[in-house]
């Protein structure tokens, strides 16, 4: 199948744009998180996909088909939505089959597929319960189960584990993401959490508080080479450094000539620009010392979380933050001098 597309779709409530200028392409079978801040426009375009609002322009295109203008109840989409919006005066079976009573479906067929899905969702047996009996978990469940009822064609999540405590939402993430897998439904989740969107998805989906698409790509190209400062910035913790571009693939940052592998093209020398690396790519070296790509400072401060250790450095007026694991600290003390090393392929360039 040739997947979902969305062409040059822009919504506008009133004077205020909520999603401008997105053109992507969603391949069949994956899973895909729609990722950024609040307000950014996810949500809208999830809704837009969904048929529950239409865009203002541009076109959605299902296996090379329009359905820009389909009704959401023809789109044979099912979706969860971060309430649940389940019906508290129903039993578990009665949610999970009401879209299929209003399909007309038998009753026998109703009854054979809630307890089709009750096993694939890990609670058999339950279709005599009401909501009221079950934890949040088992209504979450119950939920994708109800949006899997009618086989839908996509697969449509917003935000529905963000009311979950910590453990329960960890557990979903894994349970939700092995179902996704052995069902092979294309799906789409709207988060803001970037570990959520980083542990689940195929393909993550970058948008900006100016509303548009910043990078689409596997979890591992959007943390390794983001596209912009602001993906840099968003995804994970980055060091960004101020610099301007040399000749010879160097990047000087406050009077230090780093040594870079790449450089953005068509950036010129004297140009602008940031340079990305991740704390965990950034050694930390007790005292002072010159060589390649260091950067000598002090340490400000030293922060030890069980699993991994983070350094601060002041750095001539900027800061820098490397992290290790607790077998890899330096020995480092706060208020000694200690040095940077930034190994050149780490460095990302990233035009302003």
């Amino acid at each position: 199948m040739a997947g979902l597309d969305l062409k040059d779709i822009q919504k506008r409530f009133g004077s205020v744009i909520a999603v401008q200028n997105v053109n992507l392409h969603i391949p069949h079978g994956r899973f895909v998180c729609f990722l950024g801040p609040s307000g950014c426009g996810k949500t809208t375009l999830l809704r837009l996909i969904a048929g529950l609002e239409q865009p203002t322009s541009g076109r959605v295109l299902l296996e090379d088909r329009d359905i820009t203008d389909q009704p959401a109840h023809q789109r044979n989409f099912g979706m969860v939505f971060q309430s649940l919006a389940l019906f508290p005066h129903l039993t578990v079976g009665a949610n999970i089959a009401y879209s299929l009573r209003i399909r007309k479906k038998a009753a026998a067929d109703c009854r054979r597929r809630v307890d089709e899905l009750l096993e694939l969702v890990r609670l058999p047996g339950y279709a005599e319960r009401h909501i009221s009996q079950l934890s949040g978990g088992q209504r979450q469940r119950v939920a994708i189960a109800r949006a899997l009822a009618i086989e839908p064609r996509l697969f449509l999540l917003d935000e529905p584990l963000s009311a979950l405590d910590a453990k329960l939402r960890e557990d979903m993430q894994l349970e939700l993401r092995m179902l996704q897998q052995r069902l092979g439904i294309t799906t789409i989740l709207v988060t803001h959490d970037q570990r959520e969107a980083m542990t689940m998805s195929d393909l993550i989906v970058v948008m900006g508080t100016d509303n548009q698409v910043h990078q689409m790509g596997s979890p591992l190209e959007i943390y390794r080479h983001p596209a912009d400062t602001f993906v840099a910035d968003f995804i994970g913790t980055s060091n960004l450094l101020k610099g301007v571009c040399g000749s010879s693939r160097q990047v000087t940052v406050s009077g230090k000539a780093l040594s870079v592998e790449v450089l953005p093209s068509g950036v010129a020398a004297g140009s602008e620009v940031n340079i990305s690396i991740r704390p965990e790519d950034i050694f930390v070296l007790a005292g002072a010392h010159e060589g390649e790509n260091h950067l000598q400072g002090r340490v400000a401060f030293v922060r030890d979380t069980g699993s991994s250790v983070e350094i601060y450095l002041d750095c001539n007026g900027f800061q820098i933050i490397s992290q290790s694991t607790p077998k890899s600290r330096p020995a480092v003390r706060q208020g000694e001098p200690a040095t940077a090393v930034l190994p050149p392929a780490a460095c990302v360039v990233l035009s302003t």
